[in-house]
């Protein structure tokens, strides 16, 4: 693609304009895959344990089925417009410009405190091996090389994710069938005190109470984050039609086995009174199991889910500031792809703001998983509200018979979707409500107010970019 064709006035189909539709349908499938297991799972599951108990395999499960929910409402419209960088396009269509440019910002904020999280991460992970390394040296290796890996091609991208996906694939399945083991014919030296009943004998199946139960929510849909990279990747699949929706319906299987199966396993096999926080409990389960390099073993998988987790934001990052800057919401050299066809200015940017997460890991090195995850739980639930709201609105027009159906409607409606909003507001509320994670609304409140004094900036240098930028009817028949 030349400047002069990047820099040109795209139609409502531009942001995937120029994109190589690199991802096959089994890079796509562990991108979904992956998206559902990463360090939230990993690492952030041992705090919450120590503060719910066993229940918090329910919170998983009732969160996992809001996730479908949303994740449904996003298929229907990404069946009905398959657009890269899809949260900002929609938000855009059915709330308007302003709503597309926040959401577009808000995803690249996630993303980029996400990474910073999956850094901490990735550096609490080789510390295990390598406790004279300080942490802040192992996630600058880490960010500058995946960096590298982003830059060369989509395909390179898809590649690695899948590997990575793979990993932690194999060892949950490995891990699930190691405690299904110990329970069955109680091996190890965990196989006297394993038992199904220690998931109510130790003060009950909600020990600290349902309140405490509940205030975990905020910490397990972190862990969520990122099941809906799916479909940043719909401007570069190769046949979204098909593989989107059968990588948005395994999702309930997904979150059934690794995430409510594998801590259903583990919480029978220890008792949840021997979890930590800051400790993961697959890595605690493995030592107290006894196998030789076992715990070894747990701490690389757990490494890979956080390089894998970091490895997409950098992705869905340049894609995001690459639909902002056609949109005219971010500076235009944001539009231009390289020679590979990745949008490496838009990376560049990202990454060096992930950098941020390398000096919290100097400054604070006890804090920093704390204070960025709290961050990017409130911007993913932003984005997933402008999801949901706007496939409420995409079904009032169908209804309507202003816009075509989607070939993958989602079940029950809209009323799902409005299911999902009243949840989200809930744990909107529960962060509110706790001294400790109610910093991230100020950090959100001072974005918000951020985007808006630029929104003002963009309005009088550009009058046009509030203009109703909705597909004509002729573009349906392009994409449908």
């Amino acid at each position: 693609m030349t400047s002069a064709q990047v820099d040109t006035e795209k139609t409502p189909e531009g942001p995937e304009e120029g994109y190589e539709r690199g991802l096959g349908s089994r890079q796509v499938q562990m991108i979904a895959i992956g998206g559902a297991i990463g360090v939230g799972l990993f690492l952030g599951a041992g705090a919450n344990i120590a503060k719910a108990g066993p229940s918090l395999i329910l919170m998983y499960a009732l969160a996992g089925v809001i996730i479908f929910f949303i994740m449904r409402a996003l298929g229907e419209l990404l069946l009905y417009r398959p657009v890269s960088g899809s949260f900002a396009e929609y938000s855009r269509e059915f709330l308007g410009p302003f709503f597309g440019y926040f959401t577009g910002w808000t995803y690249w904020l996630m993303w980029v405190v996400t990474g910073m999280a999956e850094l901490t991460a990735a550096a609490i992970y080789v510390n295990y091996w390598f406790p004279s390394i300080p942490q802040w040296v192992t996630a600058l290796v880490f960010l500058v090389v995946l960096f590298g890996v982003n830059l060369i091609s989509v395909k390179l991208f898809g590649e690695l994710e899948f590997w990575f996906s793979m990993v932690k694939v194999t060892a949950l399945i490995g891990m699930i069938v190691i405690g299904l083991g110990v329970l069955t014919f109680g091996f190890s030296s965990a196989g006297d005190t394993a038992a199904v009943s220690n998931l109510w004998a130790f003060d009950g199946f909600f020990p600290k109470g349902v309140g405490s139960s509940l205030m975990t929510l905020q910490g397990v849909m972190f862990a969520y984050l990122a099941v809906e990279l799916v479909g940043v990747t719909a401007g570069e699949s190769e046949d979204p039609e098909k593989t989107l929706p059968k990588a948005i319906n395994t999702l309930p299987w997904r979150i059934a086995l690794f995430y409510v199966g594998a801590l259903t396993v583990i919480l029978c096999v220890v008792r949840w009174t021997e979890f930590a926080p800051g400790v993961s409990p697959f890595v605690a389960a493995f030592a107290k199991i006894g196998i030789p390099a076992g715990a070894a073993i747990v701490n690389f998988v757990v490494l890979t889910a956080a390089l894998s987790s970091c490895n997409s934001g950098m992705y869905s990052t340049g894609r995001m500031l690459r639909n902002l800057a056609d949109s005219g919401e971010a500076p235009a050299a944001f539009r231009k792809l390289s020679a590979t066809k990745t949008p490496a200015l838009g990376i560049a940017v990202s990454v060096a703001f992930m950098g941020i997460g390398v000096v919290l890991n100097y400054v604070v090195p006890e804090k920093a998983f704390g204070y960025v995850t709290s961050v990017a739980t409130a911007a993913g639930i932003w984005t997933w509200l402008m999801i949901l709201i706007s496939h409420v609105l995409y079904r009032r027009a169908v209804d309507a018979g202003r816009l075509p159906a989607s070939p993958f409607p989602a079940p029950g409606g809209a009323k799902c979707s409005y299911v999902a909003i009243a949840f989200l507001l809930f744990v909107t509320g529960l962060i509110a409500y706790d001294a400790d994670s109610r910093v991230c609304l100020y950090v959100m409140a001072g974005w918000a107010a951020a985007l808006g004094v630029g929104w003002a900036v963009l309005k009088s240098r550009s009058p046009q970019i509030t203009r109703d930028r909705r597909p004509e009817p002729e573009e349906f028949d392009k994409v449908g």
